[in-house]
């Protein structure tokens, strides 16, 4: 785990609902839920599926690699925590097994799937490219609080 430092961005909420999510990401393990009764794959977590209403949910491991499904890079931010990291790159990402999950902060539910929106490191943003692979890594941002970021491979 990082050592405890000041983190300036707004943190999640955890909840009965995400709670494995957000154990998972502290043991540096990437999961998405799946419907049991008709399989859909879902982030971000909640009690019912949002396909068929079933409440029968079963957690599954990701290999934690994806491809760029789309990105946008931010100039300006003005938001303590944000300016110091300008310009930088959010990517919503297609995992392999399927799902495309959107960030850990804000969700937006599409017809094709879940998807991850998630900042992109270690990538240069001229660099970034759609269908571009990439793999998860993890930035433990307090001691509670671990999140999950892509780099490309």
């Amino acid at each position: 785990m990082a050592e405890p430092r000041s983190y300036k961005k707004p943190l999640p909420r955890v909840d009965e609902e995400s709670r494995g999510y957000w154990e998972a990401l502290a043991r540096h393990e990437l999961y998405f839920q799946r419907c049991r009764d008709c399989g859909a794959a879902r982030f971000y977590p909640r009690a019912l599926c949002p396909a068929c209403l079933s409440s029968a949910t079963e957690w599954v491991r990701a290999s934690g690699r994806g491809t760029v499904y789309t990105f946008t890079v931010t100039h300006q931010n003005q938001t303590p925590g944000f300016r110091e990291e300008l310009p930088y790159v959010l990517a919503m990402v297609e995992l392999a097994e399927g799902p495309r999950l959107l960030t850990v902060l804000a969700m937006v539910e599409l017809a094709e799937g879940p998807r991850l929106l998630t900042n992109l490191v270690g990538c240069a943003p001229d660099d970034v490219r759609i269908g571009m692979p990439v793999e998860v890594v993890f930035e433990d941002v307090t001691a509670e609080i671990t999140l999950a970021k892509f780099r490309p491979v």
